[in-house]
């Protein structure tokens, strides 16, 4: 573990052990969500190769202390998927802050090659100010070299955000424009502006496995549902 994976991994942890500490019971919060997508949009790429994708999520909060588990169809390489967080964010004035550690699960991919807790973790820092963020992602554990870094900015029902992949992939850049019609249905429209020779694979280590995303701009519907409200 390199230095900048040693800094995330202590911050958090030191974080989330001062505010489970300090914290009062009382403000402990228990939220849960469902959704639907028309594909699964993720970093810019199609992976659901415009599959329908149901997801669910299940959160955990206290006093700025979060944990919880997300989960989702619509990967057509990978099959399904559970990510399992923990972090902790907040704000000072107009400026804001979050770190995080996920883990990402898929258990029976279509070839047969699990992927378990702890097999494949990024460590999260996003600071914003305003309605302006940055946010960076890097690997903790079973992607070595591979990073993502994105910014973006809200007002009111609008967003754009623009996010740069670096390392195992190839490096590429990609545009999304968001609006939220309400609190449950959002459109995006999402684009890859740049990629190292036209073409971005993922998987790229066996040719059977790669998906070839191209430059076309990909439309996406979101409907998500809370639960117990």
């Amino acid at each position: 573990m390199n230095s900048t994976k040693k800094l995330l991994a202590t911050a958090v942890a030191a974080s989330t052990m001062a505010v489970a500490a300090m914290a009062p019971v009382a403000n402990a919060e228990v939220s849960a969500s469902v959704g639907v997508a028309s594909t699964y949009l993720w970093r810019g790429y199609d992976l659901g190769s415009g599959t329908p994708a149901v997801s669910g999520d299940l959160n955990f909060s206290q006093s700025g202390f979060y944990t919880g588990i997300w989960g989702s169809s619509g990967d057509t390489l990978n099959g399904s998927e559970f990510d399992l967080y923990i972090g902790y964010g907040g704000e000072v004035g107009d400026f804001s802050y979050d770190l995080s550690i996920w883990s990402y699960v898929y258990p029976g991919t279509p070839e047969g090659a699990e992927i378990g807790v702890g097999d494949l973790m990024e460590g999260v820092i996003s600071l914003g100010y305003g309605p302006v963020a940055f946010t960076y992602y890097e690997n903790l554990e079973g992607g070595d070299g591979y990073n993502y870094m994105t910014l973006g900015a809200g007002i009111e029902k609008f967003s754009v955000l623009v996010g740069q992949h670096s390392g195992d992939l190839d490096e590429s850049t990609h545009l999304d424009l968001s609006y939220a019609y309400n609190d449950n249905l959002s459109f995006t429209l999402s684009t890859i502006l740049s990629s190292n020779d036209g073409d971005t694979y993922i998987n790229d280590e066996d040719e059977e496995d790669m998906i070839v995303v191209d430059g076309d701009v990909k439309f996406v519907v979101s409907y998500s549902l809370p639960i117990g409200e």
